[in-house]
């Protein structure tokens, strides 16, 4: 496909989730199901390696597996998808960009090297080389709250003047932080936690990698086509979804101490649309299944829409 520009990079994107045999290796077959799944259901398009796709858990050989099964498919549907290049190294890394580009995503993303800090000259020159590694796929910078630089919007500033190729972030933050961003650098697409969509976008986002669309995908979508039509029903909707979280799936990582991507893994189960299952990677640890069963009963109540029956 085509490089995407800022502008085309919008909406309710979906993450591929890994689906785990007890062995630990991946079950491609299940995987292949999501990913039809996923083109079908409506959502603006879909992208592989992200915290919740377990990037960091990957050999190169599997990296290149997923990415040659998600091309396939997703340039026989006609559909857009993103490759995430993400590595702890820089030069493993730079090396996944460049096995990336040769499949001609719409973008392709990436995070700042993640054992030590970069200071903005060092990471002006990290963007310098994947962006000519990459080009002419744009890059989108994911930069969670976790991450061991995080930027600000001056930051992005700086770089989006000294990187044109820079088109994208996925940042998490506050509508005023956001605002803020949007004032500096009113040209990148800027993709804001998935169940803060609306309020994110009144406040100058383009869309979001979806934590929401992890629970259902098309009901994301159908929630992001709302805020369109009518934004006060769909901020109502965003209550609700929120309150669930905070209610049902946040404690389980304050007092439990699941992770982000065991969190998104049960609430595709909740949702109930995917074929990957519970289980995670090595060491980390699964949501039990009687949890998953006990919180679709909850999400029934709270979010009819969002799960399939």
């Amino acid at each position: 496909m085509k490089p995407l520009t800022s502008r085309q990079i919008s909406g309710t994107w979906a993450t591929l989730l890994l689906p785990i045999n007890e062995d630990e290796l991946i079950d491609f077959g299940r995987l292949g199901e999501d990913i039809d799944y996923l083109l079908t259901s409506g959502v603006d398009g879909i992208y592989a390696h992200g915290t919740a796709g377990e990037f960091y858990s990957l050999t190169e050989g599997e990296f290149d597996q997923i990415n040659a099964l998600m091309a396939e498919k997703c340039e026989r549907a006609g559909r857009p998808f993103q490759i995430g290049a993400g590595h702890m190294s820089a030069q493993i890394m730079l090396e996944r960009v460049r096995r990336a580009a040769q499949l001609k995503p719409g973008a392709i993303q990436v995070i700042l090297p993640d054992w030590y800090p970069l200071n903005m000259e060092e990471a002006k020159a990290f963007f310098d080389r994947v962006a000519a590694v990459a080009s002419p796929i744009g890059l989108v910078l994911y930069n969670p709250p976790h991450a061991k630089r995080y930027l600000q919007p001056e930051d992005f500033e700086q770089l989006s003047q000294a990187v044109p190729a820079l088109v994208g972030v996925k940042v998490a933050n506050e509508p005023q932080w956001y605002a803020e961003l949007h004032r500096r650098v009113p040209g990148i697409s800027m993709f804001v936690t998935g169940h803060h969509l609306a309020t994110g976008l009144r406040a100058g986002g383009s869309g979001a990698y979806s934590n929401v669309a992890c629970l259902h995908p098309a009901a994301a979508k159908r929630w992001n086509e709302l805020m369109s039509s009518d934004y006060d029903a769909a901020l109502v909707l965003e209550k609700k979804i929120i309150g669930f979280l905070d209610e049902f799936i946040l404690p389980l990582r304050a007092n439990g101490g699941y992770s982000n991507q065991a969190l998104d893994k049960l609430l595709a189960a909740i949702g109930g649309w995917s074929k990957a299952g519970l289980r995670l990677r090595w060491p980390y640890r699964a949501v039990d299944a009687s949890d998953a069963q006990r919180l679709r009963k909850s999400a029934k109540e709270w979010l009819p829409d969002f799960v399939s029956f």
